[in-house]
């Protein structure tokens, strides 16, 4: 039986069912819709259709990060029992998270000297962040120690690819990733702006497609050029969205169809409300292991 504990936020977009089949504890992230403060929760306290009814009939969302406090209280629950730990969090060019949950561990260190407590930016976010969570949990049951699992993920991080479009720009005016104006013209013309996550694990615009049709298509050309052998890619690969299933249906058929070597089905995820207050319904993103982020 292992001795250290894997950890993450709730923003990883994996169902609770998926965390516990791998053995993975997650802390909830919060957000506030409607006025009302509600725990990400992946969908327990809100069901996630509700949750982009309501942003769609336009309601306001805001999101909040987890306090010092918050991760000293749920790192002491396996420190307490004799638990190394090592948390993978929310990229720290999205949150503040990732200097919070670095400030906890520092703090209980000094608490339990003789356990281990390992911070890593994921530098990720949603089921990206959630592939990278996996796939540690996967090598702590091949064996692997705590130390080998930190590094391998310091090593491996910017090897996880991200790659995202929107089907409606009002979200990023609310948000304001583009100007009104711009955001009109866009969503006249249909189109749907290609984004990843840059190596300092921040969201970058890369190309506007113009139609959902195309850029359905763009987005598995993307992984064809950058993932691990190219048509050969034998590792996973997951998609989330939010509340637009059919899309996320499409570019796993069309995933599935060209890459014929995958590790086991593609795993369709939704994106929850910590990432879905930002980015709105009508999100498809795509994550899989590719060539290392370097821009």
């Amino acid at each position: 039986m292992s001795d250290f504990i894997i950890t993450c936020g709730s923003p990883a977009d994996l169902k609770k069912e998926h965390f516990e089949r791998i053995g993975v504890e997650y802390i909830c992230f919060h957000y506030m819709i409607g006025g009302k403060s509600y725990p990400d929760d992946l969908g327990e306290s809100m069901p996630l259709a509700k949750f982009y009814k309501m942003m769609e009939d336009g309601a306001d969302t805001s999101t909040s990060q987890v306090n010092i406090d918050g991760f000293i209280e749920f790192f002491s629950k396996f420190l307490s029992k004799g638990k190394d730990v090592i948390h993978l969090e929310l990229s720290s060019g999205l949150s503040g998270s990732y200097g919070s949950s670095c400030a906890a561990a520092e703090a209980l260190r000094k608490k339990y000297p003789e356990r281990k407590i390992y911070v890593v930016d994921s530098l990720g976010a949603s089921s990206g962040y959630g592939l990278f969570v996996h796939t540690l949990a996967k090598l702590r049951d091949d064996g692997k120690s705590i130390d080998e699992v930190y590094e391998w993920a310091q090593a491996n991080r910017l090897k996880m690819h991200h790659w995202f479009f929107s089907t409606d720009l009002k979200y990023y005016v609310r948000g304001g990733r583009v100007s009104k104006t711009a955001g009109f013209v866009g969503n006249l013309l249909n189109i749907c702006p290609m984004l990843n996550m840059d190596y300092m694990g921040r969201l970058i615009p890369r190309a506007k497609i113009r139609t959902k049709k195309r850029a359905i298509l763009d987005i598995v050309n993307r992984m064809e050029k950058h993932a691990q052998g190219g048509l050969d890619y034998s590792g996973e690969c997951f998609i989330s969205h939010s509340a637009c299933y059919e899309d996320a249906l499409e570019v796993k058929r069309l995933v599935e169809e060209r890459f014929k070597k995958l590790d086991g089905e593609v795993l369709i995820n939704d994106i929850g409300t910590t990432i879905g207050a930002h980015s709105g319904p009508g999100t498809v993103a795509l994550f899989f292991w590719g060539d290392e982020r370097v821009d």
